[in-house]
């Protein structure tokens, strides 16, 4: 019998977060946690083709292999681009 493990599955939205813990097993990767985790379900706007997911903060791809504890995150697009950002800020202040 395969050992097993939680992980946690997280999505952040402007409104609000919503994770899970899920059990997987030994060897288990960051996509078969999200979708055991029923958080494509939960939230229908997530397509895992074209966001980013990682794992505390760092971008991953979706067969890494997971370890216990890890928190998964996936990655909504951005709706500003940060540097035009700044940019627009440091105009302001000098203007």
């Amino acid at each position: 019998m395969a050992e097993r493990f939680v992980v946690k599955v997280c999505y952040a939205t402007a409104a609000s977060e919503v994770w899970r813990e899920v059990e997987v097993e030994q060897g288990a990767t960051i996509e078969q946690a999200i979708r055991s985790s029923g958080m494509l379900e939960a939230v229908p706007g997530i397509d895992l083709a074209v966001q980013p997911v990682g794992i505390y903060a760092k971008k991953k791809p979706l067969d890494t292999v997971l370890r216990e504890h890890d928190r998964i995150e996936i990655y909504r697009p951005l709706v500003a681009d940060p540097k035009e950002t700044r940019r627009a800020r440091a105009r302001k202040r000098s203007a």
